[in-house]
């Protein structure tokens, strides 16, 4: 095997996603377009888009880290308009795009065009919620949007596998879809009921954090692999798992904690990152196999795909989001009026990405007879184009679309008051926790020691409300801002103190590394009191 191409994917697609974070432009959609640049630079590896590695290996670490980011208790909040879209709209997309696709393009099987449906179904897990965060949408839609990618998956990859049974020859049914897709989605749910509780338990008795995080990493692998061995949804065992960790992650140790959170965060972004840039690179591969649909005849069928993806998630958003609540008073007591612009937004949200690619990849290339797949290369080339046109035309006018429809974003203000509330009442609790310890004769500390334990308990208490003063006139800097200048200002000239020891040997490497450590811990602490 090759290494080179794919350490040049990686860093290629990590310093590109970096240059993003300092440009207007979303770094999903740079990373599609330096793609397409690339892809027909000379010299270029061929990379093709293997759905053996794409679904089994990409997909379960994106979905783990995107539930495990997500709340629960919003989910449940949630649980009708999500459920609404990642199912209803997963099937009803596959649908309308298949008939659609049969009329619009000749000699086309109806079963290959719903092949076609069920590909283009399912938005993008990444692309609109890394939007939605930039952008600072409302709560309540970008909790809609993350809930219907964590699922929708796991519906289009049924809906596709009882499609290609059928456009293969293998004599698929309406009852024997509906009882494959019910297995399915059952299955997946069980398996992650019946994986979470013994990994969750082994997460809190395991006392090494190395192993704590090994553990961590073979999760979703783990959860997908057992449900698809029983033919189950390994999406839905993976997002099930994630979720239940994740809303009970705070009984894990805090050393942990920690390290998880900078590992799946450098995962998250490397695979991100090469997943994005995987998409433009696929252009060669596409356009080789076109075949006899070449030209202005495969433009139009691209953008009339492209035209009916989009027109048809409007069609299923709005009717869903306004007709319960015109026919249930339980749901208008119970559920915020999602307003016509806040439909409008998940309707325009609906961006495609690389589960489509990867599902229409592994469309086999013959049927049963051993002919070829009908029309598989138009297909590959449709999901292509759709994947494209609806990031970089969706994705590159979502943001001043928001802009322009003047949705409320998130309130910092009552955000943070409500966190200093949270504070004041934790910081009572404990001051009289400490309070209790300190007059029990075996916790007998120092004056100095059990001042500094008060002294760390007011810091945090009063950082949240700090925020909410005035910043200084002089420099422009909020407190926070100046609490940690000063701290990295003092940790640092200590820092090169240990450094001028360990040259002058008076100290060894280890002990300056035990040194280094403890000073990047209390660098960390300090931040993380003033954010």
């Amino acid at each position: 095997m090759d290494v080179m191409p794919l350490l040049m994917l990686v860093a290629g697609s990590a310093a590109i996603a970096a240059v993003g974070r300092r440009t207007p432009v979303p770094a999903p959609l740079l990373l599609v377009a330096v793609g397409l640049a690339v892809s027909y630079i000379p010299g270029v590896p061929d990379y093709h888009l293997d759905p053996h590695i794409v679904l089994p290996l990409i997909l379960p670490p994106l979905l783990h880290t995107a539930a495990t980011d997500s709340s629960y208790l919003d989910l449940r909040a949630q649980l009708r308009p999500v459920a609404l879209l990642s199912v209803g709209y997963v099937l009803f997309a596959t649908f309308v795009v298949g008939w659609a696709a049969y009329v619009i393009v000749p000699g086309l099987p109806l079963t290959a065009a719903l092949v076609l449906g069920a590909v283009v179904a399912p938005p993008d897990a990444v692309a609109a919620t890394a939007i939605a965060r930039r952008v600072g949408l409302p709560s309540r839609i970008t909790t809609i949007l993350q809930g219907e990618s964590l699922v929708n998956d796991a519906t289009a990859i049924t809906a596709y596998r009882v499609a290609l049974a059928a456009a293969v020859g293998e004599g698929a049914t309406w009852a024997g879809g509906i009882g494959e897709f019910l297995i399915a989605a059952i299955g997946g749910i069980g398996v992650g009921i019946v994986l979470m509780v013994p990994i969750h338990w082994l997460r809190t008795h395991l006392k090494e954090p190395l192993l704590q995080n090994t553990l961590s990493l073979l999760i979703p692998f783990v959860a997908y692999a057992v449900a698809e061995e029983v033919h189950a949804s390994g999406v839905l065992a993976v997002v099930v798992v994630a979720l239940f960790l994740g809303h009970r992650a705070w009984e894990v140790d805090f050393a942990t904690r920690l390290q998880e959170d900078a590992v799946w965060k450098m995962v998250a972004f490397v695979l991100e990152s090469s997943v994005f840039a995987l998409i433009g690179l696929q252009l060669p591969v596409v356009l080789e196999g076109l075949g006899e649909y070449e030209g202005l005849e495969a433009a139009w069928y691209a953008v009339a795909v492209f035209l009916v993806v989009v027109v048809a998630r409007f069609v299923w958003v709005y009717p869903s989001a306004f007709l319960p609540r015109m026919l249930s008073a339980r749901i208008r007591e119970r559920e915020a009026n999602p307003t016509w612009k806040g439909a409008f937004i998940i309707s325009w949200a609906g961006m495609r990405g690389v589960v489509s690619l990867a599902i229409a990849f592994s469309i086999p290339q013959t049927v049963e007879g051993g002919e070829p797949f009908p029309g598989r290369n138009l297909i590959l080339f449709l999901t292509f184009t759709t994947v494209i046109g609806t990031l970089v035309f969706q994705g590159l006018s979502l943001p001043p679309l928001i802009r322009l429809l003047k949705l409320p974003g998130r309130d910092v203000q009552a955000e943070t008051l409500a966190e200093g509330n949270a504070q004041a009442q934790a910081s009572r609790v404990a001051e009289q926790r400490l309070d209790e310890l300190l007059a029990d004769e075996r916790n007998a500390l120092p004056e100095p020691l059990a001042a500094r334990l008060r002294a760390v308990l007011e810091r945090r208490r009063n950082a949240v409300w700090e925020r909410l003063g005035q910043p200084n006139p002089i420099t422009g800097e909020t407190a926070d801002d100046t609490y940690r200048r000063l701290a990295r200002e003092m940790i640092s000239a200590e820092r090169e103190v240990f450094v001028k020891l360990r040259d002058g040997r008076y100290i060894d490497d280890e002990m300056l590394r035990t040194l280094l450590r403890r000073l990047d811990l209390e660098e960390a602490a300090a931040y993380r009191e003033t954010t």
